[in-house]
């Protein structure tokens, strides 16, 4: 048998001979192509396509991710972004309505841990997947919880690159910011109690990575007494709320003249949903916020 063509049947012999190995070369690159595709990437049919999403934070990460057309269900605290507030409600983070969610004929639900685990049960014995998403502590585990999504998605290297705009952006903040004098931040969330931010919270990443120190760092429960706080004399006030609640707290604060923080005026209102339900790129972006209200004068 030849394998090479030896020129004795001619030049035309020899041209035909010289497209047939073509051929055979290309109809081999294109079934180890087609091969490589087939299995080294995801299958669309088994990525989810309908996605009901019980968590504010992973419903506005679902639409960073270009997926907000397949979510079918939130909750009602899912406000970010506006679109999601069109999207179908299906309950609460904790409680939800399981005859809606069935309507909603979702192949994927993503939970929290906090969400009743009754309700989760008698989801998967329906053969509906549930995926429980930690709650993560800080920004890395935000990022870590972010990446695991976009995997569910096939949009692992949207996520990457995501993260990795915000790590960047985060560390030029840090180096900006590395020589400045720290300030004492007092953290409400609550007022009957008054509750503070303790050192497993996102609230005190965000005081950190912004150049404060967080007073309720090492508090045992997060309720703090209004006469410590005062002891302890902050030099700025974070109320964790918006609208009139807020103005009637920074109102109360303000007759202790003997505090700095009221002093001074530096007590503000920020939005509860920036520092209790942030993606990479929000907690950045409230990092920029308290970096300019801890460090206005420098």
């Amino acid at each position: 048998m030849k394998v090479f063509c030896d020129w004795s049947g001619g030049k035309e012999s020899c041209l035909s001979c010289y497209k047939a190995m073509l051929l055979a070369l290309f109809t081999l690159v294109f079934f180890f192509v087609s091969f490589t595709c087939a299995f080294s990437f995801p299958s669309s049919p088994h990525l989810p396509r309908r996605i009901v999403s019980l968590i504010p934070t992973v419903t506005e990460e679902l639409y960073l991710l270009g997926a907000g057309d397949k979510i079918v269900g939130v909750t009602v605290y899912c406000q970010r972004p506006p679109e999601a507030q069109t999207k179908e409600k299906v309950g609460t983070v904790i409680d939800v309505n399981i005859e809606k969610i069935i309507e909603l004929r979702p192949n994927l639900v993503i939970a929290s841990p906090l969400t009743d685990h009754k309700q989760i049960r008698k989801l998967r014995n329906l053969d509906i997947e549930v995926k429980i998403f930690p709650e993560a502590r800080d920004f890395d585990g935000l990022c870590k919880n972010f990446v695991t999504l976009s995997r569910l998605l096939g949009r692992e290297q949207k996520a990457e690159e995501i993260v990795q705009k915000a790590r960047i952006e985060l560390g030029a903040i840090k180096n900006a910011i590395a020589g400045f004098a720290k300030s004492r931040v007092f953290v409400q969330i609550g007022a009957n109690p008054l509750f503070t931010a303790k050192r497993d919270s996102f609230i005190n990443d965000l005081i950190e990575c912004a150049g404060g120190i967080n007073m309720g760092r090492d508090a045992k429960t997060g309720i703090y007494s209004r006469e410590e706080v005062i002891k302890r004399n902050p030099e700025i006030i974070l109320i964790v709320t918006m609208g009139i609640v807020g103005e009637k707290e920074k109102e109360v604060w303000l007759r202790y003249k003997t505090v700095t923080a009221a002093k001074n005026r530096s007590i503000f209102t920020v939005d509860s949903y920036s520092v209790c339900s942030p993606t990479p790129l929000s907690f950045v972006e409230t990092v920029k916020e308290f970096v300019r209200i801890f460090h206005a004068q420098q």
